[in-house]
């Protein structure tokens, strides 16, 4: 279990975790009203570096955007994200390579079931960098609930309150057995997991369902798909039927909390040989290689 450090960030300065609180009427609390990103810290001596920070601010902008929450943005430049990133990251001073969640929430008391002109406040805080997954094999179970629609609550904005989707898929994959589940969109395509997109490999073509299936348009994702091209190998986004997970060669996940992580079993069935394949293996020592070191991309910044 992740254990999370004992100052965070809240508003506009350190403060101990048991001060940082939000009302019991705010929307953040009553609506799940907040959106969030959570990203990687690598740790070398006294040396600290995130990965694709500027991703990350950009994606809280941009579900901002989406939700209709038009208060951060204004108040919140990338400097100023980076300052309060680092700031944070101090103050805890993690020993090990660790995860930093921000989030922006709106905190006015009961405003009512509206967004715009709302007060916003950033939090962050710092926990042991624990993969939410198995890293070495995971059997997964195709889920009853379905995915929720772009039409819906969109799946590129992570909004706190749209989590209870991935809670009912992910405690029913656990009680069946499973270590996690997987999503399907309501013409029966594959999505994503409960918190990880989703890879397969079929004859030497690395595949995944596209932006417009209903899936987080994954930070991670989409470095796995630059290594991947820029490995030689065949990427292809495109809509997926489940039964091609059956039949791939290999299949595995990606996402800052699971890492780059291979796939055995989907609902009973072995997938490929039933053991971590090679395309999966040198896509994760690649992607452990740049969250540490990356002149070519210019993804790592020094925090």
């Amino acid at each position: 279990m992740a254990i999370p450090h004992p100052h965070v960030y809240f508003g506009d300065r350190i403060v101990d975790a048991a001060q940082a609180s939000l009302g019991i009427a705010t929307s953040a609390v009553l609506y799940g009203l907040s959106v969030y990103t959570v990203f990687p810290v690598h740790v070398d001596g006294s040396a600290r570096s995130a990965f694709r920070l500027r991703d990350h601010y950009r994606r809280l902008v941009e579900s901002c955007r989406i939700i209709g929450m038009d208060t951060f943005e204004a108040d919140w430049d990338y400097g100023r994200f980076v300052a309060a990133a680092t700031e944070v990251v101090a103050a805890n001073g993690p020993e090990a390579d660790a995860f930093v969640r921000v989030s922006v929430h709106v905190d006015e008391s009961i405003p009512g079931t509206r967004v715009r002109g709302c007060h916003t406040l950033v939090s962050m805080f710092v926990y042991d960098a624990v993969p939410i997954v198995p890293q070495h094999g995971m059997r997964l179970k195709t889920s009853t609930w379905r995915r929720i629609p772009d039409d819906a609550i969109p799946s590129r904005a992570k909004v706190n309150g749209a989590y209870v989707n991935s809670v009912l898929a992910k405690q029913d994959a656990i009680d069946a057995g499973y270590d996690d589940a997987i999503f399907l969109d309501g013409n029966g395509h594959v999505c994503e997991l409960s918190a990880a997109n989703i890879f397969l490999v079929r004859d030497d073509t690395l595949i995944t369902p596209d932006v417009s299936c209903d899936i987080l348009d994954g930070i991670n994702r989409r470095t796995v798909l630059t290594l991947a091209a820029e490995d030689g190998i065949e990427v292809v986004e495109r809509t997926v039927d489940l039964t091609e997970l059956y039949i791939a060669d290999e299949v595995f996940v990606t996402g800052t909390s699971a890492g780059v992580a291979p796939v055995v079993e989907v609902d009973g069935r072995r997938v490929g040989s039933g053991v971590p394949g090679p395309v999966c293996e040198a896509l994760r020592k690649r992607h452990a290689a740049v969250l540490r070191a990356d002149p070519a991309h210019g993804w790592v910044t020094a925090i």
